[in-house]
């Protein structure tokens, strides 16, 4: 009898764990759930350079490879918009993008600044001029983030907060492009590759205070592309592709899925 009741006994408290775990469980898959996830951006949101592009998105070039979708997919948020797009400047998300968000979003993932600071121009600059021409642009961009980009990303920054009251938003950085002393043995010098690395880090820096300063997150990639840079044999970026220019310096798909994916997962 002693024994019945301690068999007893212990199955209610097995029975009670496991419906805790399961309550909790279900808590957590009905939190995940419940979220309404916009993700805002440029071409490193919208996911150029990792192919299989929405043709509906048209020119914005929003690929189904895109680190938005891929956390989407895993996370089944109870709406999804997606309006990042190829190309876009700060006015642009203001202007075109913000149209989903409400007081109900509960998560924002943004990049956005690389082409306000002309980084297009800076990558066509220095493969195609001189050494001298290419970090002397470089440093340009380097004092137009000092001196016009914070104003602009708190432009940005403020009406995400004004539409989304509540929202997680989390600003996501660019990659360094190049490992140093790697394996490439032609195209830019070290000292190009160096610069473009140099402004890559000022870029992020800057945003990363303007997006402390509005209360987000911000999202550091460059850890996760380290070793996976263009010179690495491992990149995760496309280098200069001229029969495809637009896609040049843009993460690949495994960019995606393998950078900015796990790093957006741990910030959100």
């Amino acid at each position: 009898m002693k024994l019945s009741r301690f068999a007893a006994f212990s199955s209610s408290l097995l029975l009670g764990a496991v419906l805790a775990l399961t309550g909790a469980g279900a808590a957590q898959a009905a939190e995940s759930a419940a979220l309404d996830y916009v993700a805002l951006g440029d071409s490193y949101s919208s996911g150029v350079g990792a192919g299989s592009y929405d043709s509906a998105s048209g020119s914005c070039k929003r690929s189904t490879k895109a680190y938005p979708v891929l956390w989407a997919a895993a996370n089944s948020p109870s709406s999804f918009n997606f309006t990042a797009c190829s190309g876009a400047r700060t006015g642009d998300v203001t202007a075109n993008q913000l149209g989903p968000l409400s007081a109900a979003t509960d998560l924002v993932s943004i990049s956005i600044g690389g082409n306000d600071a002309g980084f297009a121009d800076v990558m066509t600059t220095c493969v195609l001029q001189s050494e001298a021409t290419c970090i002397n642009r470089v440093n340009q961009a380097k004092s137009y983030v000092d001196t016009t980009l914070p104003g602009k990303l708190d432009a940005v920054y403020s009406a995400i907060r004004s539409k989304a009251s509540a929202a997680h938003v989390v600003v996501l950085g660019y990659p360094r492009f190049y490992k140093i002393g790697g394996s490439c043995v032609a195209g830019l010098s070290e000292n190009e590759r160096r610069a473009i690395n140099d402004g890559s880090d000022y870029l992020n820096a800057a945003t990363a205070k303007r997006a402390a300063d509005h209360g987000f997150t911000f999202a550091s990639v460059v850890p996760a592309f380290t070793g996976h840079e263009i010179c690495s044999g491992s990149a995760w970026l496309h280098s200069v592709n001229w029969l495809n220019i637009g896609e040049s310096y843009h993460p690949t798909a495994s960019g995606q899925s393998g950078g900015y994916l796990p790093t957006f997962r741990n910030a959100a």
